[in-house]
């Protein structure tokens, strides 16, 4: 992939866009968060890296395809030299006009299983169909159009749906409570974090206890409850200084702050910088 078509941090600047990326220039990206609006299929082809989704880290290796949701936030830490990946973007105005039921029932797999490992027959196939449509999508005139990408996103949805039905029904243990609880609670920490900034919110939502909940995120993230909040909204408020040009106030009032100084109090607390420096800092 050459330098004029990196992968667009916000957005897909057209319909869809079809590529390959090196690890050199997957680290480019790896300065600061970003809300992803497009939704992203990425095929890891060799090499590994490490990255944050929402609040969670993964290990990406070999053979691993990842689905990126609308919506998603996404830090990349360092993809290694050799790394090479295959990606399909669709844009949120693709979306927007063509939805698909099957959007709505891959949700709460991606939720679970954003990151699937594929056997090596499937990833070579996989990556075999992704450099076909490279290529077509090169040609001049492309032999690829917004209808025919449509039938690609289908299949693309359909076979995440059936292969992350398959890695939730062969895992080698069933998820514990405790699990359970953490996977619910990160869930609703990415659903309304810019409005609950408590964790007794999220325990009455849960309908358990505040120090059950507490003790439960503790021993299965080594994080607490309020350091996930607390992750979720600097991403948010990270992202929006540095790719916007929203008033610092705006951002602050899109978090759930109240007013001006207490957001500015409190990412300052957790980053040593005011909203302003980072942005400053980050032009």
């Amino acid at each position: 992939m050459t330098e004029d078509k990196n992968i667009p941090l916000l957005d897909c600047p057209k319909d869809y866009l079809i590529g390959d990326a090196s690890g050199k220039i997957m680290n480019e990206y790896g300065r600061f968060p970003c809300k992803i609006k497009c939704g992203v299929y990425a095929l890891m082809v060799r090499g590994e890296a490490r990255a944050t989704i929402n609040i969670t880290k993964y290990h990406f290796q070999e053979n691993d395809l990842l689905l990126l949701e609308p919506g998603s936030f996404l830090l990349i830490h360092e993809f290694s030299e050799d790394a090479l990946v295959y990606y399909i973007l669709f844009s949120s105005s693709f979306l927007e006009k063509n939805t698909f039921s099957m959007r709505m029932s891959i949700s709460s797999l991606q939720s679970q299983q954003p990151l699937l490992h594929l056997q090596p027959d499937v990833a070579a196939v996989t990556a075999h169909f992704l450099d076909t449509l490279v290529e077509a999508s090169n040609c001049q005139p492309s032999m690829l159009s917004t209808p025919k990408m449509i039938h690609v996103f289908n299949l693309f949805q359909t076979a995440y749906t059936e292969l992350a039905h398959d890695t939730l029904q062969t895992e080698t243990r069933p998820l514990d409570r405790k699990n359970e609880i953490f996977q619910e609670y990160c869930q609703l920490v990415m659903k309304h974090y810019h409005e609950w900034h408590h964790v007794s919110q999220y325990a009455d939502a849960m309908r358990l206890t505040l120090p059950h909940l507490s003790s439960t995120i503790k021993q299965v993230a080594q994080k607490t409850a309020g350091d996930l909040i607390i992750e979720a909204i600097l991403t948010d408020a990270k992202a929006q200084l540095r790719l916007t040009t929203l008033q610092i106030k705006e951002i602050a009032i899109s978090l759930g702050f109240e007013n001006v100084a207490f957001f500015n109090r409190f990412f300052k607390s957790h980053t040593g910088l005011t909203p302003k420096a980072y942005r400053l800092a980050s032009l």
